[in-house]
């Protein structure tokens, strides 16, 4: 039978002083959007504390599961404070750099030793997210002189990015630490490290982050972490394509490159992957997004993203409802496009099952396919039962029945599943009935349609999903 539209890329959207007003939350959940990203680079934790309040508040009043990001600042290597607020620089000069907070008139302060302990002869630097590129010609201990290849207006505290060269940073900075412990307090769903360069910087983050289960995102943002990605994925929970500052650093024709990467090997690990910066830019101000960036956003969804997202369109931008509502038409048109499955297809390898659970889920996506099945509903605790049913990116909608809230939640931000909270059931037979009721609610399939559920039996075991039915919906 035909489905109703239904986007099964899903959206992560920024709050900001645009969109933190609880009416606008409400209004931005109604128009698509499935989790929001608190970003901690801004705003104190008394505004993130109002901002979980208000999300949680609209969700429910909703009626949607809806997931909460909390995107961690990272290490950030900064220009210190100019003087006179503001250096013109002119292309082929050359600008001495010292250490410090502050510097003499025409000096350019930067407050990071670690730079200069780094940096050699013939290192590029780059700064204000590369809009001004140098190359070192003196490198030392605490001054160095920078070469001027692309000129303009430099101003206080404005980013610095080294492209090639490898920082002895930590991803887990003391102001991080801080604000993670906070994210948890407030039952965060997802925490995203920015900066990730190893699979340790994911163990150190997890290990402050204790019994908590929200779970864990790599941001990839670093050119070195490409180099690094077989283990950051296998430590991750998420990844994130952060093609801001993997724009600055790696070559501008190599981003596309890495986000096909980063996309193939989360999904052959089962493992949700976000698409993220500059997917609308233009409707920070505009009230519709360029050709270009509504291509862009479908591209992600045709290489089975799991979820794009909106920063400043968004956080503030003048228009953050109808952003969200134009990237959900875009999504829905995607999931129509009877062409769409076999690219989604072809964009990942095909991994053999390598659990018990993992073949059900496989086994159920091939039923729901072959059976002509309206969707799979999956049973499942921590999620994982959805997860593994989304790795096969079936052609129906994934109905995840879950007696766990933050698994709910979390669950939203999963490619084609839509998370629905019951109570957990006593018998298999119960959960047979639940499961063809939730179906009819949630998607409108009739007596005459189909469904095909999966479950652990016993309920409540961890990778214990062992079961897959048939349902005929007028004889259950």
């Amino acid at each position: 039978m035909t489905q109703p539209a239904f986007a099964k890329t899903k959206i992560l959207a920024t709050l900001g002083p645009a969109s933190s007003a609880p009416h606008r939350i409400e209004a931005m959940i109604r128009a698509g959007a499935s989790a929001f990203r608190m970003n901690f680079s801004h705003g104190s934790h008394d505004d993130h504390k109002e901002r979980f309040e208000a999300v949680r508040a609209a969700a429910d009043k909703v009626g949607r599961q809806v997931a909460i990001v909390s995107d961690l600042q990272g290490p950030k290597l900064r220009v210190g404070k100019l003087s006179g607020g503001a250096l013109n620089l002119s292309y082929d000069q050359e600008y001495e750099a010292k250490l410090g907070e502050t510097a003499e008139e025409g000096v350019i302060p930067i407050p990071h030793q670690e730079l200069f302990d780094a940096l050699q002869e013939g290192d590029v630097v780059m700064m204000n997210d590369g809009a001004f590129r140098f190359v070192v010609t003196e490198a030392g201990k605490d001054r160095m002189v920078l070469k001027c290849e692309v000129p303009g207006k430099l101003t206080d505290n404005k980013g610095i990015n080294i492209p090639g060269r490898r920082l002895p940073l930590k991803a887990l900075t003391d102001k991080d630490a801080a604000d993670l412990d906070f994210a948890i307090s407030q039952g965060t769903d997802y925490v995203a490290l920015s900066f990730v360069q190893t699979a340790d910087d994911l163990r150190e983050a997890r290990a402050r982050m204790g019994d908590s289960k929200a779970k864990l995102i790599a941001k990839i943002e670093k050119p070195g972490a490409m180099n690094e990605l077989e283990a950051i994925v296998a430590e991750a929970d998420a990844l994130m394509v952060a093609r801001g500052d993997l724009g600055v650093e790696l070559p501008l024709e190599m981003v596309p490159r890495a986000q096909r990467t980063i996309i193939r090997m989360a999904r052959n690990a089962g493992k949700p992957v976000i698409v993220a910066t500059q997917m609308l830019e233009s409707m920070i101000d505009s009230p519709t997004p360029t050709r270009a960036e509504a291509s862009d956003t479908a591209a992600a969804a045709y290489l089975g993203a799991d979820a794009v997202m909106l920063s400043a369109e968004t956080a503030v931008g003048r228009h953050p409802e109808a952003a969200i509502a134009i990237m959900s038409r875009i999504l829905k048109a995607v999931s129509e496009d009877e062409g769409a499955q076999a690219e989604i297809k072809a964009a990942a390898e095909t991994r053999a099952p390598e659990s018990d659970s993992e073949v059900i889920a496989a086994a159920a996506a091939w039923a729901a396919e072959k059976s002509g099945a309206g969707a799979i509903i999956a049973a499942t605790l921590s999620g994982g039962t959805a997860y593994a049913v989304a790795r096969n990116r079936p052609p129906v909608p994934i109905l995840s029945i879950t007696s766990n809230a933050q698994s709910a939640r979390q669950m939203a931000l999963a490619w084609g599943v839509k998370p629905v909270l019951t109570d957990r059931d006593e018998s298999f037979e119960e959960l047979s009935a639940k499961a063809a009721s939730v179906a009819r609610e949630q998607l409108d399939i009739s007596d005459e349609g189909r469904v095909v559920l999966i479950a652990g039996i016993p309920s409540g075991v961890k990778g214990g999903t062992n079961t897959m039915k048939l349902i005929k919906l007028g004889k259950n």
